[in-house]
């Protein structure tokens, strides 16, 4: 999840404490279309099982958010809280950077619906 736009672990967080605060999940990323990030991840087989898609998708999303040209270094550095035991990262490493060439549509969207 990204609350306030910061990648948190959502097992940790009551739901209390986030009345008032903007909170996204995967599901909020939905719309007519794939977001940049998951159709990078669905074209150059970044997502493996799928267990740690979403907080992957969700912590690049919010690396892209302050950085729209992260180096490799600084989207692995942004993705070391989550751990993926299907690939080596290489992938989604890629899939992010590719991502970030689409910039422009990885702004959050009006009135993108938090899931």
């Amino acid at each position: 999840m990204l609350l306030d736009g910061q990648p948190i672990r959502a097992c940790l967080v009551l739901a209390a404490r986030l009345a008032g605060r903007s909170l996204v999940t995967i599901e909020g990323l939905e719309g007519d279309a794939l977001d940049p990030l998951q159709d990078a991840f669905a074209k150059l087989g970044a997502a493996q099982c799928g267990f740690c898609t979403p907080g992957m998708i969700l912590s690049a999303r919010a690396l892209l958010a302050v950085n729209r040209a992260p180096s490799a270094h600084e989207v692995r550095e942004a993705l070391a809280g989550n751990l993926c035991r299907c690939t080596g990262y290489v992938k989604i490493v890629e899939a992010v950077l590719a991502a970030s060439h689409d910039s422009e549509s990885l702004s959050p969207a009006e009135g993108e619906r938090a899931g």
